[in-house]
């Protein structure tokens, strides 16, 4: 597969939206209070590297077929009540945080599947970009059963 210069450059950007990504989520998991949260970043910490592998197999003019079917969201266990906490305080911050960093990244997948020529990278793409909305769909859940989003 040839890409053109315009294909290339939303790649470098995308490369760059998934080790943020990575970085975010390893971290945000090493920092969490609740051992819940600590698991979920880490298990998208793992999806997001595969995100990164299959934008760099794209990048090198292969695709590659999505792997595996949808995510299956987790369920979540309440763990902070209504009151205000500090380590409540702490996750909804690392909650929030990500959350706007899968928004960002959905919308970036979104114009890159317009921008491509070859039908198997828009679907790869897409694919991903499925990947990124139930990434933020399990935060908003675990924020919610926790009483952190209004």
């Amino acid at each position: 597969m040839q890409l053109t210069q315009k294909e290339k450059d939303l790649l470098k950007d995308l490369k760059g939206e998934e080790e943020l990504c990575i970085q975010k989520y390893t971290k945000h998991a090493s920092c969490a209070k609740d051992p819940q949260l600590k698991n979920l970043f880490s298990q998208i910490a793992q999806i997001e590297q595969g995100h990164l592998n299959t934008i760099m197999q794209i990048n090198e003019g292969s695709v590659p077929q999505p792997s595996g079917g949808s995510t299956v969201s987790p369920t979540f266990t309440e763990t902070y009540s209504q009151g205000e906490t500090e380590d409540k305080k702490a996750d909804c911050y690392l909650c929030s945080d990500l959350l706007n960093t899968e928004k960002h990244a959905s919308s970036l997948y979104n114009t890159s599947i317009f921008e491509f020529s070859d039908e198997n990278a828009r679907n790869a793409l897409n694919h991903i970009q499925k990947e990124e909305q139930e990434h933020g769909k399990m935060i908003y859940d675990y924020m919610s059963k926790n009483n952190m989003y209004s």
